[in-house]
């Protein structure tokens, strides 16, 4: 009982440093944030209770009112938050790779397959819709850049479908913050196997294309790593 104890406090600390970093990111940016959330929280108790109180027991009206409050909370915060991070590394090189960190199982994402000395970049996922090019940059050079690694992935790939996405905020553009979901709704095409199938095929491309000078490891999932791993991309172009 007392190892476990012990495991849950680290686990619960480190819950709520990443909240109160949330926040401190969140505050730069939306100053206003802790009155927002206060009120959230009052407001949303406020209606729980006139409503349960009268109608049942005022010690209802709290037991519901404050995990309710608590919830509104937590969803006005959380959205706030996620606005606020898109909002630090817009127009930073790797920016579109960082918002696709929302992208868990079931999809493969490789960042930076190709690249210009201008910091375009495209990037790959590989799931049930099949191949997915993520382009970031200024919008001509990005498109050309897209297009050709559109043929490129073809010829690896066959008839597997491929979409090719511009992230950005204009025309025919996907802004960051949607680029996740954007993704994600996409007609699924593939079985999981095929999926396999297609990877499996990329590799030999890959294998075959001059080494993209960008950081191995893991994709990265918030504004400082897609910054750091932009900066190591263009090191020495």
């Amino acid at each position: 009982m007392a190892k476990k104890d012990k495991a849950d406090k680290p686990a619960k600390s480190g819950r709520l440093a990443q909240i109160k970093q949330a926040y401190r990111i969140t505050k730069q940016t939306d100053k206003r944030i802790g009155l927002i959330l206060l009120a959230i929280f009052l407001g949303t108790f406020a209606v729980v209770f006139a409503i349960a109180a009268p109608l049942v027991h005022w010690l209802v009206g709290l037991i519901l009112g404050f995990p309710t409050a608590l919830l509104a909370t937590t969803f006005v915060f959380g959205r706030r938050a996620e606005k606020a991070a898109y909002s630090q590394y817009e127009g930073q090189p790797g920016a579109a790779a960082a918002s696709l960190g929302m992208l868990k199982r079931g999809w493969d994402v490789k960042p930076g397959v190709a690249f210009t000395k201008n910091q375009d970049l495209v990037h790959r996922v590989v799931g049930r819709p099949g191949i997915v090019l993520i382009g970031e940059g200024h919008p001509n050079r990005v498109r050309n850049l897209l297009t050709a690694e559109k043929r490129k992935h073809a010829r690896a790939a066959g008839e597997v479908p491929i979409y090719d996405i511009v992230a950005g905020d204009g025309e025919d553009e996907v802004p960051l913050r949607k680029l996740g979901r954007h993704v994600m709704k996409l007609p699924r095409n593939l079985r999981p196997a095929e999926v396999t199938d297609v990877l499996q095929r990329l590799r030999a491309l890959d294998a075959m294309r001059p080494q993209v000078p960008t950081p191995k490891g893991p994709m990265p999932t918030t504004p400082r790593q897609a910054r750091a791993q932009a900066r190591q991309a263009t090191k020495g172009r």
